[in-house]
């Protein structure tokens, strides 16, 4: 099986505490942040150099350990912001267990995480701090409530002050967080999967595992120092998270997202070279540039274009950044480099993003592998697949079909320690040091992985032909007007009738056709429905469709809650 190359020399460590170590060592100067300060029309900039950063997170687990949370399991809720990565990385590089929490859970998953995870102390932002009251009154195993704000109700303790608090105990000599014993196989971080906390599981994550993805990932991906990273996915998200980790190990300098509508206003106002994604975004991006062009009447330009620099590469003369220079522009001028993760991308859009001169490439890998497991980069690209395994992970396909699809698996240093107190659900994806994905996929001649679907979202009709939902969905979403769409099996005399629910974008159909009603809309729809049929084997047609212009039930990954769909559907 081919697996990279070593394409950059990368230095390895076994815990995150070496990589912020070294990190400050060779940029201390650098930023390691940019926070933007808002005050009614004012806005300001405060830049945090690794220096100060280091300072910071030495101060707060210093005073972390002094409120006797020395080895304990610390949860962290709320939205992307400097004290959230501030407290992740304090507790992880010295004080003990990190269990991030999703922003988006109701208070009563909450309160079953905490539970669940037996944990110790919360830090959360303002906003949850009346759910923070009722837990404090109704849960007494839980110690210490921390807020990130400074204008935070005053029965709480705020980061703010626990830093005022570490400085005093650090000038005074008080060196605990220094000497803190780090277990590079212990246990660093509990954090829970997609889904409701009834159906998530719990996944243990080492030091050594994040630390393994990081080297990986820098043996494979060419990082700078002088980046800029927009930190766009959640952090209690793996790759969030690890994402981060990786950027400051690196000495990048990380901003934070004011949100879905202002990315575009985002990557200029900071000069963002590079950023970690789903799918979703990118392909958003790339219907809004055509559909500016086609506005504009550029399309033929465009393509012209495209052609012209095409040649020339081929001479290995790169024009494609000044050709395509106020697109690019558009996009903050500085976009080399985007990583798009969680679920497959369309191969027009990576293409499309290439032929830019960005390079968007394609990753895969689960919370229970820290997360990455294969990646493209700048020599390896196959648009469609997910690239090649890292240099030290192992890839397998188990069990395959007649097209050499089968089950994932993976094996190396990045696979979990197992599910927290699921024994039985941890055997079952465990096996002989290999882990069970539950994807679906095939290895080409190559060694690329081609991602083809999820097992338990499979189309198995009666006649034993099997349909996989993610491939059909990446030939819809390529339609302009589809904001997104779930292809399902809906059950009909004994077997299933293959359906899609589509969401268009209202605002493209009302530009388009003004005022339409939803039956000539659907129709319209429909005819586009029947050409993809024809590009398709008859089994794989789709013989129903609903359209609505309301956004399904997705996970803060943007990944559809298939199943929670398809009960509404069926409602």
């Amino acid at each position: 099986m081919k697996v990279y190359r070593k394409l950059y020399d990368a230095e390895k460590y076994d815990t995150i505490r070496e990589y912020m170590n070294r990190a400050i060592e060779k940029y201390p100067n650098n930023n390691a942040f940019i926070i933007k300060n808002k005050e009614g029309k004012n806005i300001s900039y405060t830049n945090i150099t690794y220096t100060k950063f280091n300072n910071d997170f030495k101060a707060l687990g210093t005073a972390l350990i002094d409120l006797g949370l020395e080895n304990k399991r610390i949860a962290i809720i709320g939205k992307n912001c400097y004290e959230w990565a501030l407290s992740f990385v304090s507790i992880l590089c010295g004080v003990g267990i990190t269990v991030p929490l999703d922003k988006g859970l109701p208070e009563h998953e909450i309160i079953s995480s905490l539970e669940r995870a037996k944990v110790d102390s919360v830090i959360f932002e303002d906003e949850y701090s009346e759910c923070m009251q009722n837990i404090q009154r109704n849960n007494p195993n839980i110690k210490e409530f921390i807020c990130m704000n400074s204008n935070c109700d005053n029965s709480f303790k705020t980061i703010a002050e626990l830093i005022d608090k570490g400085n005093l105990l650090l000038k005074n000599g008080d060196t605990r967080y220094e000497n803190h014993k780090i277990d590079p196989n212990g246990i660093a971080s509990i954090i829970f999967t997609s889904g409701t906390t009834s159906m998530s599981k719990a996944v243990l994550l080492s030091n050594k595992n994040i630390a393994s993805n990081i080297y990986n990932i820098n043996l494979a991906e060419k990082i700078y120092d002088t980046d800029v990273n927009l930190a766009f996915l959640p952090l209690h998200h793996t790759f969030g998270s690890t994402g981060l980790l990786l950027f400051l190990a690196d000495g990048v300098t990380n901003v934070f997202c004011d949100g879905l509508r202002h990315i575009q206003e985002n990557l200029k106002e900071y000069k963002v070279s590079v950023f970690v994604c789903v799918p979703l975004l990118l392909e958003a991006m790339y219907k809004k540039i055509y559909a500016e062009v086609e506005k504009q009447g550029k399309t033929k330009i465009l393509k012209f274009a495209n052609s012209i620099s095409h040649l020339l590469m081929k001479f290995g003369i790169d024009i494609r950044r000044k050709v395509f220079k106020q697109i690019l522009d558009n996009l903050g001028g500085n976009i080399r480099f985007v990583i798009s993760g969680a679920s497959a991308i369309d191969k027009n859009v990576a293409k499309g993003f290439y032929d830019f001169g960005i390079l968007a490439v394609q990753g895969y890998g689960l919370t229970e592998t820290s997360p990455v497991l294969t990646a493209e980069n700048e020599k390896c690209v196959k648009f469609g697949s997910v690239g090649l395994p890292l240099p030290e992970v192992e890839i397998k396909i188990d069990n395959p079909n007649e097209q050499g699809i089968g089950e994932v698996v993976a094996k190396g240093p990045n696979i979990m320690l197992g599910y927290y107190e699921m024994e039985e659900e941890t055997r079952k994806v465990l096996k002989d040091g290999w882990f069970y994905t539950g994807d679906l996929g095939y290895l080409d001649k190559d060694g690329f992985l081609f991602i083809t679907g999820r097992k338990k979202n499979v189309v198995v009709l009666k006649n034993g032909k099997n349909i996989y939902p993610e491939e059909i969905e990446l030939l819809v979403n390529n339609l302009p007007y589809v904001a997104e769409s779930m292809v399902f099996g809906k059950p009909k005399d004994n077997d299933l009738v293959l359906s899609v629910k589509i969401v268009y974008n209202k605002d493209y159909i009302k530009e388009k056709y003004e005022e339409i009603s939803e039956e000539d809309l659907k129709n319209i729809i429909w005819k586009d429905i029947k050409k993809i049929n024809s590009s398709l084997p008859k089994y794989k047609h789709i013989k129903n469709l609903i359209i609505t212009d309301e956004p399904m039930i997705k996970t803060t990954t943007q990944k559809v809650k298939r199943f929670e769909e398809i009960k509404k559907i069926d409602q």
